[in-house]
């Protein structure tokens, strides 16, 4: 499915209808999110073509009639979840695991959460792990995710560890558009995490070492950007592609399930991963004659220095994976 975002004179495509039905069976259930019931707010009004693409570069935020209790419940959370991680330890590779979801369409929620309990396995982070994600349908326990609290963590963490030693392990859901990611929960928050803006902040902080997993469909157009030495990039899809499985109801999306439920529970490198991960999606997209999504990786030159000794206590047994999968076996 396709649905247009209209900000100032440009409609960009995303993966997913802009009116979705309420999947919540009791109204003011608190373990659903709010729908997506209006159109999406006209952010970068009167602005030409130039002036706008520079402004989403900015990674613009929106937020409309959040009820302040809301807005006090979500602040204690965040807080409480920030003072809970604990500090790096010196002279070990350390990861700090952040799985953030964008969107409050229930998929990405529940994605965020498990992606989150999976790379804490396997990459040793007890203690050192924010998951920022709104209700998935069963849980409401956890700060939701925005731009700005994606931002707020970050800084966090780059305080915590030290940044010459330890490594930030990201993992981002969410719709995706050629101007980066779709920050979008109910009818209340708005925004677009460019990949320039995002590689600003992480420059800002002197997090250099990092492994970024970016599930959204356009997600490849962050690549050029967060490419570094230091870096692991992953993605969804190529930059001008749609990525698959990110229906409200799904527990996963095609990535999330390929790459995270069931590649990244074996006792094998992030690079092999990505490619069976890679080899996986192809064959569902040829079985429901999709357009490939064409998922990326690039590793740094850098990167086999700190990745090896942090891949050295991945768990040798296989983990099962969890839910229901993204396409029917």
């Amino acid at each position: 499915m396709v649905k247009a975002i209209s900000i100032g004179f440009a409609s960009v495509l995303c993966c997913a209808s802009l009116i979705l039905p309420k999947i919540a069976t009791a109204q003011d259930n608190p373990n659903y999110p709010s729908a997506h019931s209006k159109p999406w707010p006209n952010i970068a009004s009167g602005q030409s073509p130039a002036e706008q693409a520079a402004s989403m570069e900015g990674a613009p935020q929106l937020k409309r009639a959040v009820p302040i209790r809301e807005i006090v419940e979500q602040r204690r959370r965040l807080d409480a979840q920030l003072s809970a991680i604990q500090p790096q330890r010196p002279g070990v590779v350390d990861a700090f695991v952040i799985s953030v979801a964008l969107d409050s369409d229930l998929v990405f929620a529940r994605e965020a959460r498990e992606a989150a309990r999976v790379l804490e396995n396997r990459y040793q982070a007890s203690g050192r792990v924010l998951t920022l994600a709104g209700p998935d349908g069963v849980r409401n326990d956890l700060a939701k995710g925005s731009i700005e609290d994606l931002f707020v963590a970050l800084f966090h963490v780059a305080t915590v560890m030290d940044t010459s030693e330890d490594v930030l392990v990201l993992y981002t859901t969410s719709h995706g558009n050629k101007l980066g990611l779709a920050y979008h929960y109910g009818d209340t928050g708005y925004g677009i995490l460019s990949p320039a803006r995002l590689k600003s902040v992480l420059e800002e902080l002197g997090i250099e070492r990092r492994i970024l997993i970016i599930s959204a469909c356009h997600s490849g157009v962050f690549v050029p950007a967060l490419s570094s030495r230091d870096t692991a990039i992953l993605t969804a899809s190529a930059s001008q592609r749609n990525s698959f499985g990110c229906k409200p109801e799904n527990d996963w999306t095609f990535f999330g399930d390929a790459l995270i439920n069931r590649e990244l529970r074996k006792p094998q490198s992030l690079n092999d991963a990505a490619r069976a991960a890679s080899l996986t999606i192809a064959g569902w997209e040829a079985q429901q004659r999709l357009l490939a999504s064409l998922p990326q990786s690039a590793f740094g030159a850098g990167v086999s220095d700190w990745l090896a000794p942090l891949e050295a206590g991945i768990p040798k047994e296989v983990g099962e994976p969890v839910g229901r999968p993204s396409v029917a076996e």
